[in-house]
């Protein structure tokens, strides 16, 4: 387990080194104008729960159900109430599938045309069926994140035994060389576990959206 537990720490890292690489950040199902909250919306227009249940884990639904009813039966009391009890449904929504995933829920944001790059370029992917600009910039961010790496791990080599501290600036560019590389083969190979294997176990996939990938930093290392 606690090895299973380093690769995913190790994946992480990558992930969020990755994407700043690119230039780029995760996460929109908690927005106005994610995916979520979107297809909430259309539910309620619709007056039918059924294309938001696949956001949360099979257990919810019922509950995902019920707030929806609620919903419903408020929001012909007028425009004031509808507001409120759309948000209701929303935050209810958007809670439960956070919680799957087992991230928190730190509330709804605002709709502010700020999407992150590899998401927005996700989703546009999925609408125009073309994926190949996509996965351009992640294959020369992971270029360029392993090249950057092996550079520094190959210049603190030349002088590792100069001094014992020249050799521990070596043994920190291996690390994070090493540890970047086997991260993205983990990801490659299908080892990197979105949050947890029980959450995508119960959504029956493992989906992107809602988690924030950690910054850039050095992983602890095992050897």
């Amino acid at each position: 387990m606690a090895r299973m537990r380093a690769r995913r720490n190790r994946a992480g890292l990558v992930l969020g080194a990755l994407f700043a690489t690119a230039g780029l950040a995760f996460g929109h199902c908690d927005t106005m104008d994610g995916p979520v909250i979107t297809d909430a919306k259309a539910a309620l227009k619709a007056g039918d729960a059924t294309r938001v249940l696949k956001w949360v884990p099979k257990a919810d639904e019922d509950e995902i159900r019920r707030a929806f009813q609620k919903t419903l039966a408020v929001r012909g009391s007028g425009s004031e109430a509808r507001e409120l009890a759309d948000r209701y449904f929303f935050e209810t929504l958007v809670r439960v599938h956070r919680a799957g995933e087992g991230a928190p829920y730190t509330g709804i944001k605002p709709a502010d045309g700020s999407t992150p790059d590899p998401i927005a370029k996700s989703d546009e992917s999925l609408e125009t069926g073309d994926v190949d600009d996509l996965a351009r910039r992640i294959g020369g961010a992971v270029e360029a994140g392993v090249r950057k790496r092996f550079a520094a791990a190959a210049e603190a080599k030349k002088h590792a035994d100069e001094s014992v501290e020249a050799g521990r600036k070596y043994v920190a560019a291996y690390v994070e060389f090493v540890h970047y590389v086997e991260g993205v083969h983990d990801m490659t190979a299908g080892h990197a576990v979105h949050h947890h294997d029980q959450a995508e176990a119960e959504h029956g996939h493992g989906h992107e959206h809602g988690h924030d990938a950690p910054s850039e930093g050095r992983p602890k290392h095992e050897h």
